[in-house]
């Protein structure tokens, strides 16, 4: 089942995957997952915020829900998101050759849009059902061809209309449970043996677009006393982001992509977007990151005469998976128990439900890139405790 997914959304420019919601790649990988949960009798809807939802027992109160995402980064690797939708299918497989019949339904969700690689806000489908997210504001979200989430919906067979809480299936969940490849490599620091480890809590994660406006001029003529270049503060901002980490232990900052325009070769630019990944502890603990580097690309923006404008695209609260759950599948498995600097559905719906997370040992932590990698017995691990878990859950 897994060779079903490899040839969706290969990225061959950038390596790796390109999958976005309501592109062409998110819908090929809808289809394979309705197709997928139907042979296994399970009934399937997507919701008003296109999450996919597959019940096994149909949808009632109490229920136990496990999945991920289909989606990735620009580039991204295999296993981010699709691991946790494969895992939660082949552990109905294999609660199914057991002999279980669950006393509550279980149901399998994928969520829409966790990257944000598309419309820049993270976990979209999961903060719309959960309130989190304005519909409003989403709706009017562009990406970087200016198509807006309403007309991409629209061209794949959405109603954007529909977008926003949904409270009545909120109150349906019992438990989440998300599995998912670590990113990182904090299990295998916690116990080398281990296989698989369940998430502790999730650190605060922002994302902040920077504008540097100067003067656009021609790159060829333009004498250095002359210019005003905003590549100049942007660059500033590469390099404080790293340089405020040796202030800040265990923060990281990440400046992942630049947007000079017009973006010629021999034009100094008359702007610059710069978007800037920041998580530290709480979500003030991050905003204060941020501002140290802000003041940073201000003091250079000023000798360079330009000015900078800050645009919070998203900032999350530290998440503190629900402890006694977490406590429950530790022990259940006999795993250890670890944080995590990525953001998960998961750690949206802790606000409204009972939430934690399983994860898939990762031997070299690296992902969101095309050397992503999980050990297929280790993937194998994590089928076998999902469905001890939903074993458990939904007995």
């Amino acid at each position: 089942m897994w060779s079903d997914l490899a040839a969706v959304g290969r990225d061959r420019s950038l390596g790796g995957y390109s999958r976005h919601v309501f592109d062409d790649a998110d819908l090929q990988l809808r289809e394979w997952f309705t197709e997928q949960a139907q042979r296994r009798g399970l009934e399937v809807e997507t919701d008003r915020n296109a999450n996919i939802w597959a019940w096994w027992g149909g949808p009632g109160p109490g229920a136990v829900v496990t999945g991920s995402h289909l989606d990735s980064v620009p580039g991204g690797g295999a296993f981010d998101g699709p691991l946790g939708v494969v895992s939660a299918l082949l552990a109905v497989d294999e609660l199914r050759v057991r002999g279980v019949q669950p006393s509550r339904p279980i149901a399998i969700v994928c969520f829409a849009e966790e990257e944000g690689g598309r419309f820049g806000l993270p976990c979209l489908g999961s903060r719309l059902l959960t309130g989190a997210a304005d519909p409003d504001v989403v709706r009017r979200l562009h990406d970087p061809d200016g198509t807006s989430v309403a007309d991409a919906a629209r061209r794949a067979g959405f109603d954007p209309g529909g977008l926003g809480p949904d409270p009545q299936r909120l109150a349906l969940i019992g438990a989440f449970v998300e599995l998912h490849i670590e990113q990182g490599r904090l299990l295998t620091a916690a116990d080398p043996t281990a296989m698989v480890g369940v998430g502790a809590q999730i650190v605060a994660h922002g994302r902040w677009r920077i504008t540097v406006a100067g003067e656009g001029n021609h790159a060829g003529t333009t004498l250095p006393v002359d210019r005003h270049d905003p590549m100049i503060p942007a660059a500033a901002a590469v390099l404080a982001a790293r340089r405020v980490l040796s202030l800040h232990s265990g923060a990281v900052a990440t400046v992942g992509r630049l947007r000079p325009v017009p973006g010629g070769t021999n034009v100094i630019a008359s702007s610059v977007d710069t978007w800037l990944d920041v998580r530290h502890g709480t979500a003030a603990d991050t905003a204060a990151v941020v501002d140290e580097i802000v003041a940073m690309v201000r003091e250079e923006a000023e000798l360079e005469g330009c000015t900078v404008t800050l645009h919070r695209e998203s900032l999350t609260e530290q998440v503190d998976f629900d402890l006694a759950l977490s406590m429950q599948l530790s022990e259940l498995l006999q795993v250890p128990m670890v944080p995590t600097g990525a953001g998960h559905d998961a750690g949206i719906l802790a606000g409204s439900v009972p939430a934690a997370m399983l994860f898939v040992r990762n031997p070299s932590g690296v992902s969101h890139a095309p050397g992503e990698h999980a050990e297929t017995a280790d993937c194998e691990a994590g089928v076998q405790a999902l469905a001890d878990v939903l074993a458990t859950l939904a007995a």
